[in-house]
């Protein structure tokens, strides 16, 4: 499976940005983590979408049939890292959940 060189460069960035720190007792904005997730998750649902409608569009056979694979290709790398933080969460849940008390 090849990667696309934009979504490959994407997720560098923001994996590098990840790992920048500040000075204790500054405070960024949108740096909890729970705006990380949402801001995760409104871009792998962006992702779907614009590898659906590239796939309706090559259908039509109005779009390049490379820009439909890479569009495609980003929607799976999106849904496949969905899911496998799914899987961490529930994971982590479920480790919590045996812990004795």
């Amino acid at each position: 499976m090849a990667i696309a060189p934009a979504a490959a460069t994407a997720a560098y960035q923001s994996i590098a940005k990840m790992g920048v720190t500040q000075a204790p007792g500054a405070a960024a904005s949108g740096s909890n983590f729970g705006d990380f997730l949402s801001n995760a998750v409104k871009d792998a649902t962006q992702s779907m979408q614009q590898g659906e409608k590239m796939a309706a569009q090559q259908a039509q056979g109005r779009a390049d049939i490379v820009d439909v694979v890479n569009a495609v290709n980003s929607a799976e790398l999106s849904l496949d890292t969905v899911v496998a933080v799914r899987d961490k969460v529930i994971a982590a849940y479920q480790s919590i959940m045996q812990m004795p008390i």
